[in-house]
């Protein structure tokens, strides 16, 4: 298990031997947070699609000797007797259609999956008799946006003008219409939304950093839609050690926990595309720089924004990398795969060093 320092907000000894559903574990953030998972000693219970990419990190973490994985369309409603099945105390759902672009070519299946998805999660853990508290994992792409650049607060009204921002706006109020349910059985109930995030092992089609991952590795300059676009950049195990401590809250004190929380780096991290290029591309000497976009089919905001000091007021979590660290660790990480390392070993030596954070 090695040392575990207690971030503040998280106790990290309260998940050892926890009964965790984790939906969406073969993805990006999902596999970063079921190694977490592993390595805190839960017994974590995966239910996911096979990974969408390849190379994966979930493949590259293997083997997950301790993980029960499953193999499942959330949009399937046999989903639900799956998880009333599972026998799970915190159910973390990340499984999703996360992406802006394939929202627009095929937004049917988007709204199926972060929607309808969702009501099944939530329907089977309302008959999962050892359920504690749920976790629904939304979006910072869930407020209506008018461009202000103003930060969001949890309160600020939902919309979206896109299928991915507009079908979790919906999964939002489907965790709505079952908080009365949850809270007659005393399970704590919540949405989680987090800002943008870069980190080791991300190679989905249309994000920042993989796209600068592929054309690496190709030998060309990468292909910008809005290099002038801002957003709120936070390493992935930010976020998840938010999410970490907002299950133990929702577990421990159910009526007390907030509704829904954001999970957000400092105004410092808000950043435009191209400085994310500029910094990640630092740690490589045969970059080929980058070039705009042959055209823009699709809107996007200009600038996204998240206030995060509810968080910090009622969890004490706080962002603890800034900028440069975490495209930093995320370069890094990157440089070590082209190197041959040991991936596994070198993610769990991140999480390590990100517990060990002050």
């Amino acid at each position: 298990m090695g040392r575990q320092p207690a971030l503040e907000g998280v106790g990290l000894s309260f998940w050892r031997h926890r009964r965790v559903l984790l939906t969406g574990h073969t993805g990006f953030k999902g596999s970063w947070l079921c190694l977490w998972l592993e390595r805190l000693g839960a017994q974590v219970t995966g239910i996911a699609l096979p990974p969408a990419t390849e190379p994966s990190l979930f493949a590259l973490l293997s083997p997950w000797p301790a993980l029960a994985h499953r193999t499942a369309d959330i949009r399937d409603a046999s989903i639900v007797p799956a998880i009333a099945a599972s026998n799970a105390e915190i159910v973390i759902h990340m499984a999703a259609q996360s992406l802006v672009p394939t929202g627009h070519r095929d937004p049917v299946g988007t709204f199926a999956t972060n929607v309808m998805g969702t009501v099944h999660v939530l329907q089977g853990g309302l008959a999962l008799p050892s359920l504690k508290a749920m976790l629904i994992v939304t979006t910072d792409k869930v407020y209506a946006n008018p461009d202000s650049g103003r930060a969001f607060i949890e309160d600020d009204p939902l919309g979206g003008n896109e299928p991915y921002g507009s079908s979790k706006a919906a999964a939002e109020l489907a965790v709505d219409a079952y908080r009365a349910a949850y809270a007659s059985k005393g399970i704590g109930l919540a949405t989680a939304r987090a800002g943008n995030v870069v980190g080791g092992g991300d190679w989905a089609a249309d994000r920042i950093v993989p796209d600068l991952v592929r054309a690496l590795a190709a030998g060309e300059p990468v292909v910008l839609r809005h290099p002038e676009a801002v957003r709120p950049w936070q390493h992935v195990l930010e976020p998840l050690a938010g999410y970490l401590a907002y299950g133990q809250r929702l577990a421990e004190e159910p009526a007390q926990a907030p509704p829904t929380l954001n999970f957000a780096p400092t105004e410092d991290a808000c950043r435009q595309v191209i400085d994310v290029v500029r910094q990640f591309t630092a740690r490589f000497n045969d970059h080929h720089g980058w070039k705009p976009a042959p055209n823009t089919a699709f809107r996007e905001a200009s600038t996204l924004r998240l206030a995060a000091g509810k968080a910090a007021a009622t969890l004490g979590w706080r962002p603890r990398l800034d900028f440069a660290a975490a495209t930093g660790w995320t370069a890094d990480w990157y440089a070590a795969h082209r190197s041959g390392a040991d991936m596994r070993a070198y993610s769990l030596a991140q999480i390590e060093r990100y517990e060990a954070l002050g």
